[in-house]
């Protein structure tokens, strides 16, 4: 039933190959020993999909990347089935073939390497023992050889890493750059200092294959804790292609190593490859998830659901008790889980008031989430709440505190690099945070790898141009659909993604008139609560929109699921257009986006709808004197075979669900 490892020893120049195939046999990695030089290659349905590529690390313990001699080569089937309710599926079962080789250096000091490979997916990791007489005990990773070398014509679809303490109030990097696509490999990145995970890659199936079409490929890394630094890929190399880089020297204000340290015995992080003949198996892979478990148990019951935020439209200045009373009645009038209070709320409102403003909340149904600076010492961002949450006494009183209040949940912001003392404060706070019943949200920080699993009260992260971005600029604004059909393939195909607002508001100001308009049309934005996924989940909605919205668009938010149990891939193309199924019980929802200037016509394959008519949320073409399209509520009919053909109109939207979905 599945093809597990094939050993060949050749004599050629090639020297010693090991190969591992997935259980179905059409993906297979290659593992070739050239004098002790250790080099991989990746095969997907007999098509070249990472050339030979180096692997190896260099340390304070030793040289892996040169003189290694194979000891020993195991083979196994790795099965486990797993429940998540922050994910794109609740329900996971993980089959995969796993080789596990072990070398030693010249000096005798050991390394292992171990590859899962799934039917879709490649997952490998570093592993360290401990040397003669049982010494080093610990061990400085200075860098690795691990390379990533794709075939000649691929294009790429990436977001730049950027030097430290640059930006506003030396914040960056905070992960929100701008993502191109379709871009030559051998562009150099916009900063000069690669490229941030996750990376996608498209790359031409050659002629001599006899097949048509592409090979997608996403690269990244899971399974980062406080014990390792976060990492990125270089910028393109020719003949050598992308390697693994760690943080930059400056980041963190320049406190703490950019390098790795590990008690041995111990292992890296897990760099994966996804890879497809379509963009399916990108958009619906768990590998982040798959070869990581989690580090504790929940000790409280952190509930998905959906929040009100004042900041995204009304800004520092509504960060006042009587704002955000008017936030807490709008989300208790949508039967909304939570508000979100901003920044500032420790001077402008004040500790005693927030607990009366708790306590409010809780009256009508809804509990807080309150914002906090991670700072410390890391950048210079002045807002307040400050130096709390970097501090382990003064953090666990806050927490202490929070609970006592009722409130649920933090947003913490203004991190800035990957470096390993980083990656402990995200786990501190989080561990902490389970103690006291807090779900967590970063923002302004590093890309979360794995730790929907790993941390089961950690909610979503940032990670990505937001949409704080598209108030800010009349730029950002008309580049949303862009942004938010880029991002289920990279940003949020790998980790909980909170974008930050399904934004109801026409106008990008208080009055709904003023300021610059909004681009995409209201069924567009009703579509990203589907299309992103993150299990807590901002609808940023202003109180104005309660007597402005059509009914039917307030019932559908009202009931807008959060947590997924299946998620299928419909159609789109990064930077384009975006149709996605996803599974709450028993009902469906279908988001689909039109990030263009063009109407969009499709035939969707919807097998779960199949013979039936169901609700379909649809833009009418703009008229004359329309600044965005009229939605309207209508049926769509879909055949025995489940096709259904739709039009999606410029910057748009459509949504179709179960007619059970009782919206």
């Amino acid at each position: 039933m599945f093809c597990l490892l094939t050993m060949v020893v050749s004599l050629s120049a090639m020297g010693v190959e090991k190969r591992v195939s997935s259980p179905n046999g059409k993906l297979q990695v290659s593992v070739i020993d050239t004098e002790g030089h250790l080099e991989y290659s990746v095969h997907y349905d007999g098509i070249e999909v990472v050339q030979p590529s180096r692997l190896g690390l260099q340390t304070n313990v030793g040289d892996f990347t040169e003189g290694l001699t194979l000891k020993d080569a195991k083979e196994s089937l790795v099965e486990k089935t797993y429940a998540m309710t922050r994910t794109k599926r609740s329900q996971v079962s993980y089959v995969a073939n796993q080789m596990v080789l072990e070398y030693v250096t010249k000096n005798g000091f050991p390394l292992t390497l171990t590859f899962n490979v799934s039917d879709n997916d490649v997952a490998f990791r570093y592993g360290l023992g401990r040397g003669q007489r049982d010494n080093p005990k610990c061990a400085v990773v200075y860098e690795e050889a691990t390379s990533f070398l794709l075939p000649d014509g691929t294009t790429t679809f990436l977001t730049p890493q950027i030097t430290p303490m640059s930006g506003w109030e030396r914040t960056k990097p905070s992960y929100e750059e701008e993502y191109r696509a379709d871009a030559a490999m051998d562009e150099p990145s916009r900063f000069g200092v690669g490229y941030t995970f996750p990376c996608l890659f498209k790359s031409p199936i050659p002629n001599s294959a006899g097949k048509s079409g592409d090979l997608w490929v996403l690269i990244s890394e899971t399974g980062v804790t406080s014990c390792y630094c976060g990492s990125r890929l270089s910028d393109y190399e020719k003949g050598r292609g992308y390697v693994v880089a760690y943080p930059q020297k400056g980041e963190q204000n320049g406190f703490g190593s950019e390098w790795a340290a590990i008690p041995l015995p111990g292992e890296t992080p897990w760099r994966t490859i996804t890879v497809g003949r379509s963009l399916k198996p990108i958009v619906e892979s768990t590998i982040a998830y798959d070869v990581v478990d989690p580090l504790y148990e929940a000790k409280w019951d952190y509930k998905p659901g959906r929040y009100t935020w004042s900041w995204l439209i009304w800004q520092d200045t509504s960060i006042n008790y009587d704002d955000q009373v008017k936030f807490i009645d709008l989300a208790s009038a949508m039967g909304f889980e939570y508000t979100l209070v901003d920044n500032w709320w420790d001077t402008q409102i004040g500790r005693e008031k927030i607990e009366q403003l708790s306590k409010y909340a809780q009256g009508k149904g809804v509990h807080l989430l309150l914002w906090y600076n991670s700072n410390g010492y890391e950048n210079d961002a002045p807002q307040g709440p400050r130096n709390i949450m970097c501090n382990s006494i003064k953090r666990k009183e806050e927490m202490a505190w929070l609970q006592r209040i009722g409130v649920k949940g933090i947003k913490v912001d203004f991190f800035a690099g990957d470096k390993q003392e980083t990656m402990r404060l995200y786990e501190d706070i989080l561990s902490d945070a389970n103690e006291y019943g807090l779900q967590v949200i970063f923002h302004g920080c590093t890309l979360p790898r794995g730790w929907e699993r790993m941390y089961p009260n950690y909610a979503g992260s940032e990670a990505a141009l937001a949409s704080e971005n598209v108030y800010f600029s009349d730029y950002h604004a008309r580049k949303e659909g862009y942004e938010m059909t880029m991002y289920p393939f990279t940003r949020n195909a790998v980790a909980a993604f909170d974008w930050g607002g399904v934004i109801m508001n026409r106008y990008l100001s208080k009055d709904n008139k003023s300021r610059h308009q909004r681009f995409t049309s209201d069924v567009f934005e009703m579509a990203t609560g589907i299309t992103n996924q993150c299990s807590v989940n901002c609808i940023a909605m202003q109180p104005n929109n309660l007597s402005e919205l059509p009914q039917f668009e307030l019932d559908f938010l009202k009931n807008m699921p959060t947590a997924w149990d299946e998620t299928s891939f419909i159609d789109g193309y990064p930077g384009k257009y975006y149709v996605v199924a996803r599974r709450s019980g028993n009902d469906w929802y279908v988001g689909g986006l039109n990030g263009g200037a063009e109407a969009l016509t499709l035939t969707l394959h919807l097998p779960m709808f199949a013979g039936m008519t169901v609700p379909y949320y649809v833009d009418m073409p703009k008229k004359g004197g329309e600044i965005l399209p009229t939605s309207a509520l209508q049926t769509l009919k879909v055949n025995k075979k489940g096709e259904a053909k739709v039009t999606i109109q410029p910057m748009g939207g459509i949504i179709i669900c179960s007619p059970s979905a009782g919206i």
